[in-house]
């Protein structure tokens, strides 16, 4: 019996797959490297299509230290994305985010309580934030451009280049000034978010923070600066984009518009009951406006936590006199608690370290669950209404999708559950560009932002 190939067995062997390799080696590079297996069919559908199709990734935040040294734009870094990742997984465009706000875990001695340098701060992130993403594409205008409408974009994917979107998340900084929209729109803003973690001056967070007294529900929705933001954003042909706001306050938003609005990184409440979820509600309320609810790859918004992580939570909250959760969103975020008003900032810094070390150890979230929610929300909404916004840089990431790089994973799994070419092209991006375009055609003529 021979147990071990001859010498001869071995060299044919590898000659054969360095011969085979030649025409399709890479990518079978690439499937055995990925977390997640298709047939081989399945994966070159995928790669086919991402060569004639254009896809559109709803949020993207941007880190501070972005296009930094070691962090730069054009290299394959230690972030979920770059340029050089965004090829690789052939995404044509993104939302980049530019988010701000008053970060408790921040700065000496932290975690702190709001003071009058909080404001500030999340100006400086703005600003920051904004040089970020105006310099990447200084820095490389080969590579990226940016696209103030749907034009625009079309464009920059003709000339194969990826099409950054400026967006704007959080009015925190803004207090009651309603003036700022029109500066940060000529400064290239097309899609603006109301609300972040927290509540401010313009609309209620889903995600109120009970260590800084916010109160839920205490605008009742939006504001009276809120309201009229709404009508200004729409004279001005930007998307309004409703993620992290409540129920009260996406329906006052969807009552006031006469354009469709987004939702560029939420989930469905209808497989994971929290805040920042999505009521089913909620979803027909963004549907009516002809809008897209585009589904985000955070792990903590796609299923219930494990119950092993439930009853570590529900011991550390014996711990500190606290009841057993009954609302997720007090495990998920433990400034959240209403209690934590009252502690001292060391107390609840120590409980905020030891509730995160627990939700750290919470096992990971599939690619497949991420498209769960996907169906789930085609379901109640109908294919044109749905998109895709991963939240990468802050929060987003799951098995088989952990960065851009992974963007045909998705598409992989869309096909094998039967969704065809046109859905998989409207999921990835002609849902949002045609929102887009329809907001910039019915703003006010002298206020398009179309050009």
């Amino acid at each position: 019996m021979k147990l071990l190939p001859d010498i001869k067995s071995i060299w044919f062997w590898l000659i054969f797959i360095l011969v085979i390799g030649g025409a399709t080696g890479a990518g079978y590079l690439w499937w055995w490297q990925s977390e997640v297996h298709y047939p081989r069919e399945i994966v070159k559908h995928a790669e086919a299509l991402h060569e004639r199709i254009i896809s559109v990734d709803g949020h993207i935040s941007i880190p501070m230290d972005f296009n930094t040294e070691d962090t730069e734009a054009n290299k394959d870094g230690p972030y979920q994305f770059d340029l050089v990742k965004a090829a690789s997984g052939r995404l044509s465009g993104a939302v980049l985010a530019m988010h701000s706000w008053p970060a408790l875990e921040n700065g000496p001695n932290a975690p702190h309580r709001p003071t009058p340098g909080f404001v500030e701060e999340t100006r400086h992130q703005l600003e920051t934030r904004y040089k970020i993403v105006t310099n990447i594409v200084r820095d490389y205008p080969n590579q990226v451009g940016i696209a103030y409408s749907p034009e625009d974009f079309r464009r920059l994917y003709d000339e194969n280049k990826f099409a950054i979107v400026l967006g704007l998340t959080n009015a925190y900084p803004f207090g009651n000034d309603i003036s700022e929209i029109d500066r940060w729109v000529a400064r290239g803003v097309r899609i603006f978010g109301f609300s972040f973690i927290g509540n401010n001056d313009w609309a209620d967070s889903s995600r109120p923070l009970g260590f800084f007294n916010d109160i839920p529900n205490a605008l009742d929705g939006l504001s009276e600066t809120g309201k009229q933001a709404v009508t200004r954003l729409n004279d001005l042909g930007v998307v309004i984009d409703v993620s992290h706001m409540t129920y009260e306050g996406i329906k006052d938003v969807t009552e006031l518009t006469r354009a469709p609005i987004i939702a560029s990184h939420s989930s469905v409440r209808g497989l994971f009951d929290t805040a920042p979820n999505f009521s089913d509600k909620e979803l027909l309320m963004i549907k009516n406006t002809g809008g897209v609810l585009h589904i985000s790859s955070n792990s903590r918004h796609l299923r219930p936590l494990h119950e092993k992580t439930v009853a570590k939570i529900n011991a550390l909250r014996k711990k500190y006199n606290l009841a057993p959760f009954k609302d997720p969103l007090r495990a998920l975020a433990p400034a959240s608690e209403p209690a934590t008003a009252i502690w001292p900032e060391e107390k609840f810094g120590e409980y905020m370290d030891a509730q995160y070390t627990i939700l750290g150890q919470e096992p990971e979230n599939s690619i497949d669950e991420f498209v769960d929610a996907i169906d789930y929300a085609v379901a109640k909404m109908g294919i044109d209404h749905v998109g895709i916004g991963s939240d990468f840089n802050d929060g987003g990431g799951l098995i088989g999708w952990r960065d851009v790089s992974d963007t045909r994973n998705v598409t992989m799994e869309l096909i094998e559950r039967g969704y065809s070419d046109t859905d998989i092209e409207k999921l990835w991006g002609s849902n949002f560009l045609r929102v887009w375009k329809q907001v910039q055609a019915q703003a006010l003529p002298a206020n398009s932002q179309s050009e």
